[in-house]
């Protein structure tokens, strides 16, 4: 074989590995996360706004390794819920919903306060055409600070690529 054949052959067997990669990341639709404050002042603005801040941060994250996002409409969101955590304790439902906008997993989270000094980020990773947990997260964020938020989330983000990296 002459050089450039050999570099053409290369080159498009390069791009058949890339392209099967891309093709086989999965898609994830990140549901948006409830606030379950405990404390003796529950939903105070600025809790409110963090949990609103974390559908956001998680999927610029997933988005960054590589995983395609699927959008919900919030409204979509709202009509599946029949009550607080309806989605996160109802794993089939949630499946429904994301199978309408074809997503290949569900995240279905929540930002747990029990204190003022900390909280959890909790999510559930449901397999859609299974309608089934395949796993169940838990990230301790101390402090109300931005930047532990994102701490938080990346350290969710590590444990749903391990998740998939068993999964294959």
């Amino acid at each position: 074989m002459q050089m450039n054949q050999l570099t053409t052959l290369l080159i498009i067997l390069l791009f058949c590995l890339l392209s099967s990669y891309a093709i086989a990341q999965p898609s994830i639709a990140v549901l948006d996360f409830e606030l379950r404050d405990l404390t003796l002042k529950p939903g105070v603005p600025q809790e409110v706004e963090r949990t609103a801040s974390v559908k956001p941060m998680l999927e610029k994250e997933l988005q960054k390794v590589g995983y395609a996002i699927v959008s919900i409409p919030i409204a979509a969101q709202i009509q599946a819920t029949a009550g607080f955590g309806y989605l996160f304790d109802h794993h089939d439902i949630a499946a429904q919903l994301a199978q309408q906008y074809n997503a290949d997993y569900v995240l279905v989270g929540r930002l747990h306060k029990p204190s003022f000094l900390f909280v959890y980020l909790m999510a559930h990773l449901i397999d859609v055409k299974q309608q089934r947990l395949i796993a169940d997260y838990l990230s301790e964020v101390k402090g109300g600070e931005k930047k532990l938020t994102r701490k938080g989330v990346e350290s969710l983000v590590v444990k749903i690529n391990d998740t998939f990296s068993g999964l294959k």
